[in-house]
């Protein structure tokens, strides 16, 4: 009986600590070289997704900021702060700044931001209110069960693709207008949850 109990409160606990927010850092702001805070910067100032991670249309990769893209504000804006010197530092010497990554996925998975973007997968779906967020922090688990869950029913979390970068949604979904869209968006793109749950999906 003892051994029984124990293999339960074992198996319970390794499937609560595989989803807690200590292994999938969800919620953990993540140190950087820069404290960028995205909710000065898109919440606040307006800036969309893609001036920072300008690959994010065209490739797998969305892409990190570049120094010059930081100094094109910057050169005129806070010049002398102290907080910016490892950007100044990384312009004078056209050393790229080591961000760290935020959403990182492990190597076995096969991702594309391109694919996803001109579906209309919003930006909000996978990294969240990145406009609230003075340090960026992981707001989704990014574990397989987060993924096949979109996979298998994408039509509510389709958006015009020419909108994707937008943070708040909630007029939008209200309009009734655009009820329906998710499922008019899948017969457009031809999208086929049947083949998106298939592993060589996102394993490759």
């Amino acid at each position: 009986m003892l051994v029984f109990l124990a293999l339960c409160g074992g198996g319970l606990f390794a499937t609560g600590f595989a989803r807690s927010g200590y292994l999938t850092r969800q919620g953990w702001p993540v140190d950087q070289p820069v404290p960028f805070s995205h909710k000065h910067h898109v919440g606040d100032l307006g800036l969309d997704c893609r001036y920072c991670h300008a690959d994010v249309e065209r490739g797998r990769y969305a892409g990190l900021p570049a120094s010059h893209v930081c100094m094109t504000c910057h050169s005129q804006l806070w010049t002398g702060a102290a907080i910016l010197a490892p950007v100044r530092a990384s312009f004078a010497q056209d050393k790229p700044l080591a961000w760290t990554r935020v959403s990182a996925l492990p190597g076995y998975v096969y991702f594309d931001h391109h694919i996803h973007i001109s579906r209309g997968v919003a930006c909000v779906e996978c990294h969240g209110r990145v406009d609230r967020m003075p340090l960026a922090w992981r707001a989704k688990p990014f574990q397989m069960r987060f993924c096949i869950g979109c996979h298998r029913d994408p039509a509510p979390r389709l958006r015009p693709p020419d909108q994707v970068t937008r943070m708040d949604w909630s007029a939008w979904d209200r309009d009734p207008a655009n009820r329906g869209y998710g499922r008019r968006a899948m017969a457009a793109f031809h999208i086929q949850p049947a083949k998106l749950t298939d592993c060589d999906t996102c394993h490759r």
